[in-house]
């Protein structure tokens, strides 16, 4: 069904992903099913053509000089940046290519300037692959860490940042992200879960939820049994809950994490949820919930940052690349997001 966007000025940018993953591939059927006008493709236009073969996608291609170019009727609006590299489109499906890593950076950078001088209102991220990036030299390990830097300050200042993750039933907001499991819990310091638990209750606020209520997972089994195994949630976890508390944040816990997601999963009627949101320790703890009641419906959302950006949840799938299977749920929930987000942005004059 088409979306009515005629009164959007500012584009929605989807940005291609890794060329050799799905990313190219969701990208134009999630545009080709939903069909708004405020939608733009950032990308190699040669790779994007590739994809909407494999996705049985037919239509003319409008190739457009500027992002914000008002595009024909019912053509896909693709806009490629400068500097991609040439031979883009002959790197092997399903497989780490430096060219692919050096293009989706490209393409994210360009996306993220565009919006930061005004000339976009959302951006929608399509999956990168973090081996892709380190092989052309970023020296970023995914989506997150690098919009953090192009967000920097003029003092090189990185806003502080979190990972969010949400479908209709749960959302959850990550406290440590990419980093190996021994050294995420070096990272749990009480500063940074109050960090984390201010982060989440500003843009829960901003997403139109007027009191929010954070339920925060501990660490350790059944969230340290007292300190029996393990005496983070002491140390750390609860401290901050108390600071966050004494500032007017409803947080509570810390909770064991084997169940309080499913206390704030909210499917009702039979099981409304009793948080708006879960903090999760680390990366896998907070994600694998979330994953498991579908990957299809899954957004990543990028808190923090001062534009809106949203991803869908799965990965480059190497594996069914070019195969025509990749499925588009996930980037047109990320596509949804990112307009009622912006959405808000647009109200507040932002």
């Amino acid at each position: 069904m088409s979306t009515d966007t005629s009164a959007i000025t500012r584009p929605l940018l989807i940005t291609m992903g890794d060329a050799c993953g799905i990313g190219p591939e969701v990208a134009v059927a999630a545009w080709a099913r939903d069909r708004g006008t405020d939608l733009r493709l950032v990308g190699d236009v040669a790779v994007l053509r590739r994809a909407m073969g494999f996705m049985h996608v037919s239509m003319p291609v409008a190739v457009l000089t500027e992002p914000d170019e008002v595009a024909p009727p019912d053509c896909l609006p693709i806009w490629q940046p400068s500097d991609l590299p040439a031979d883009l489109v002959d790197q092997p499906l399903g497989q780490v290519s430096a060219e692919a890593g050096a293009a989706a950076a490209r393409c994210i950078v360009e996306a993220v300037r565009l919006q930061q001088a005004g000339r976009s209102r959302a951006v929608v991220t399509a999956p990168i692959h973090k081996e892709a990036l380190h092989a052309a030299g970023v020296d970023h390990p995914g989506h997150t860490e690098l919009l953090q830097a192009l967000c920097a300050d003029v003092q090189g200042q990185l806003p502080p940042v979190r990972m969010m993750l949400a479908n209709d039933e749960l959302r959850v907001v990550l406290v440590t992200i990419h980093v190996a499991l021994r050294q995420a819990v070096d990272q749990i310091t009480a500063g940074r879960v109050l960090q984390t638990l201010r982060i989440t209750d500003a843009a829960l606020r901003r997403f139109g939820i007027a009191a929010p209520r954070i339920g925060v997972a501990g660490l350790n089994p059944h969230a340290g049994e007292g300190g029996l195994f393990g005496d983070e949630e002491i140390q750390h976890i609860a401290p901050a809950i108390e600071q966050a508390r004494s500032l007017g944040i409803d947080a509570r816990g810390p909770f064991a994490p084997d169940t309080v997601f499913m206390r704030a999963r909210h499917a009702p009627p039979r099981h409304p949820g009793e948080f708006d949101a879960v903090v999760a320790m680390t990366h896998d703890q907070g994600l694998i919930p979330v994953k498991y009641l579908g990957v299809e419906e899954g957004v990543n959302v990028t808190l923090g940052l001062p534009l809106v950006r949203t991803s869908p949840d799965h990965g480059t799938a190497f594996d069914i690349a070019g195969t025509g299977r990749a499925d588009p749920s996930s980037m047109l929930a990320a596509i949804r997001m990112a307009r009622q987000l912006s959405a808000v942005d647009e109200g507040r004059g932002g």
